[in-house]
């Protein structure tokens, strides 16, 4: 057997509304549930057996990943937090599973985007033969993150980590990926924990970690900003390998590529969709809409004229005749948006109706 573990964590308040619907791995991230990209990939790594760490409605999420067990021929357990246990106390909680013998096991924050290389990475894990590896990606700005610092003797060797460096020390950052051996989860008490703080500055210690770095895309999408910038990578991803999944640029309405629409959906005449646009199943667009870098979830209705442009629309909304969305507006399930109503980096709750416009680009909970 090979095991994975998937941080999923709790709430999700960094991508409200939304998760006040449904849990936020099953929020749909170009068209599937995000937790469903990961467990394909893990899948066609030679995964077999999942753990899933929750603290908030595993209930919701069993009944959801019932059929993936069946689809990617995967068996899916939950491991669930009565408290929430940090990034490394869900490894220790899941101990019987993650250490049922010598082999290594993946590690994945449920959040994370990219082109997931897990074969490589147990290949590369196996190679050096020590206790863990993390996957590292490049960043042009590192100053606003921890920086993995390597050995000056070693390519891969990690030294230490500096959060947030003032000087340059390095552009490599922790990618929320990790293949470990079992051997660490004696370093690992349970208790709300950090592997990023706790666990790997010990392993550094003792010589122990090394890292590989991530080969393209890369995103933590869990707040709206990063999973429209996520997407915009997803769908240029796409692109590069010439995937079907992508509406053919040949269709009048695209404008600029990278467009994703699912089959299901209804698109009206004179329409301009693209760049980086997901339509999702049973969306009605009416004419002369413009869709660009922007995520319509299932259900949703666009109405005549209108203009959305980074933006998250919500399930089952309506967005109204010659409305304008723009500047990070998400809409959560249910959201009725006006005719001619001017909503600039919104953030409305289930179920609300704006009949007003909204022109503030502070993120505020309750509009009427």
């Amino acid at each position: 057997m090979v095991t994975a573990i998937i941080l999923v964590g709790g709430f999700g308040t960094r991508l409200r509304p939304l998760t006040l619907t449904y849990p936020k791995p099953l929020v749909e991230f170009a068209n599937k549930p995000m937790i469903q990209h990961q467990i394909e990939a893990l899948a066609a790594a030679g995964v077999t057996d999942i753990v899933l760490a929750v603290n908030y409605r595993p209930e919701v999420m069993a009944e959801a990943l019932k059929s993936y067990e069946q689809q990617y021929n995967v068996k899916i357990e939950f491991s669930v937090e009565t408290e929430p246990l940090g990034t490394a106390g869900p490894l220790k909680l899941a101990e019987k599973i993650l250490g049922k013998d010598d082999s290594p096991f993946f590690v994945l924050n449920s959040d994370v985007t990219c082109e997931y290389p897990f074969k490589k990475l147990a290949e590369f894990h196996k190679n050096h033969g020590d206790e863990g590896t993390i996957v590292v990606t490049k960043v042009e700005e590192p100053s606003k993150y921890g920086v993995v610092v390597h050995k000056p003797s070693h390519p891969s060797r990690i030294d230490r980590f500096v959060e947030k460096p003032v000087e340059f020390v390095g552009n490599r950052i922790n990618a929320g990926i990790y293949i470990l051996n079992p051997t660490v989860l004696n370093r690992i008490e349970l208790r709300p924990t950090s592997i990023e703080q706790e666990t790997f500055p010990a392993i550094c210690k003792d010589g122990q970690l090394h890292s590989m770095d991530l080969e393209g895309f890369w995103m933590d999408v869990g707040q709206p900003k990063d999973f429209l910038s996520g997407t915009c990578l997803y769908l240029s991803s796409l692109t590069r390998r010439s995937s079907k999944l992508l509406t053919s640029t040949s269709e009048p309405y695209v404008h600029g590529g990278n467009v994703m629409i699912d089959p299901t959906a209804k698109i009206g005449k004179n329409c301009r969709i693209g760049p980086n646009v997901t339509i999702g199943p049973g969306a009605v667009i009416g004419d002369g809409v413009r869709l660009q870098r922007c995520v319509l979830l299932k259900n949703t209705k666009v109405k005549d004229h209108a203009w959305i442009k980074s933006t998250i629309v919500g399930w089952n909304s309506t967005v109204g005749r010659w409305a304008r969305l723009e500047n990070v507006t998400v809409l959560g399930d249910d959201v009725s948006i006006g005719d001619e109503v001017y909503v600039n980096g919104g953030s409305v709750l289930p179920h609300k109706t704006i009949k007003q416009n909204v022109d503030s680009k502070l993120i505020s909970n309750t509009f009427a």
